[in-house]
C-alpha cells in the first residue's frame, strides 16, 4: 500500500493486511494524533487495510 505523510510530506510503500493504527505505529506516529484517509475517504483507526489501498495520514490540528 502507498502511504502519504504530510509531516514530513512523503510517501513510502508498505504492506496491507493490517489494522491502520498498526501502519501509524510501525511508522513512528501515533494513531490518536493522526487522520486516515483511504482511498479519499476519512477511516477510523481499527480499519483493515489492503496492498492495494492508498492512504495519507495528516496530523490532528486544532486551536482556540
Amino acid at each position: 500500500m502507498i502511504v502519504r505523510l504530510r509531516q514530513p510530506r512523503r510517501e513510502v510503500t508498505v504492506r496491507g493486511g493490517r489494522v491502520a493504527h498498526r501502519v501509524l505505529e510501525d511508522l513512528g506516529l501515533a494513531p490518536a494524533g493522526h487522520l486516515i484517509i483511504r482511498n479519499g475517504t476519512l477511516v477510523p483507526s481499527d480499519t483493515m487495510l489492503d496492498d492495494d489501498d492508498v492512504i495519507e495520514v495528516r496530523p490532528v490540528v486544532s486551536g482556540g
